[in-house]
């Protein structure tokens, strides 16, 4: 057997109450957006968006609604190769594991979309509001993936190589999930909350975001096993490195389009500063809106 270190074998059940059991992987989207709503009150009082408390909770649960949604029938879609078309019930099997990054990026966009009309808020200031907070919520599920002990690496040599229980072959591997907490979340996180110190030309946050993630996300799986019921798609490349494609060039043109706009000091241009006014939109909004209206 290759050297390896000991994989630490976490129980993924936290607590459990007779039927009732709290899992790491249920705590992990709990606390993900637990922390991305705080950065996200933050950055609205930072940019001057005229958001009060309970706005801030309908849009976090929007986008509970849709993440959830969207992770789980995007897995379905992509990852399920057929097989729940055999049995449509299962697709209500939330706790059976099965949630794609990539459907729950669509449905959080589609509900944020939805919400931020409901609110009178330009959908791409939504989108950037939301995105610096995002990453956190990624780092908190890739460690759930790892104390899961599932969505391992491939077979490696590599002194820090793991052997994880439910692998087969009993080999170790790349611990490919940590590999994404740390890029996908705290490196992601740690770029966009040093471009979110002020209001930035809408989109450019949403499309460093996709940018940045479509970027970890194919290098990092290069050293993760390719999902059993798919394998590779097309040569060495697997469906995740095939789904982040889209999000490349879509953030790429979301950037280019926030730097023209604040290039032109269109509406969308940044604030100078955590203590300026805001833009002629923002502060028309704040004057002209009842801060007491009920959501």
């Amino acid at each position: 057997m290759l050297a390896s270190i000991a994989y630490p074998n976490i129980d993924p059940v936290l607590v459990s109450i007779g039927p009732i059991a709290i899992r790491w992987y249920g705590l992990a989207y709990v606390a993900g957006f637990v922390v991305a709503g705080f950065v996200l009150r933050s950055l609205a009082r930072r940019w001057k968006v005229d958001l009060s408390d309970d706005d801030l909770l309908d849009i976090v649960l929007w986008a509970v609604a849709g993440l959830v949604v969207g992770a789980r029938l995007g897995y379905v879609v992509f990852y399920g190769a057929g097989t729940y078309w055999d049995d449509p019930a299962s697709i209500l099997a939330f706790w059976d594991g099965g949630m794609s990054f990539h459907g729950g990026l669509v449905g959080i966009l589609l509900t944020g979309w939805i919400v931020a009309r409901k609110k009178g808020i330009p959908p791409l200031r939504l989108f950037d509001l939301g995105a610096v907070g995002a990453p956190l919520g990624i780092f908190f599920g890739r460690i759930a993936n790892f104390i899961n002990g599932e969505l391992w690496g491939r077979v490696s040599d590599v002194p820090w190589a793991m052997v994880f229980p439910r692998a087969p072959g009993d080999l170790p591997r790349h611990p490919s999930q940590l590999y994404e907490a740390l890029l996908e979340g705290l490196v992601i996180f740690v770029v966009l909350w040093f471009l979110a110190r002020r209001k930035r030309g809408d989109g450019l946050i949403i499309g460093t975001l996709l940018v940045l993630y479509s970027l970890f996300r194919t290098f990092v799986e290069f050293f993760r096993e390719p999902d059993v019921q798919l394998g590779f798609i097309a040569g060495p490349f697997t469906m995740g490195q095939l789904l982040t494609l889209p999000m490349v060039f879509a953030g790429a043109w979301l950037i280019w389009r926030a730097l023209r706009d604040e290039a032109a000091g269109s509406g969308n241009a940044p604030v100078e500063d955590e203590g300026a006014e805001g833009s002629a939109e923002d502060v028309v909004r704040t004057e002209s809106s009842d801060p007491t209206r009920p959501v």
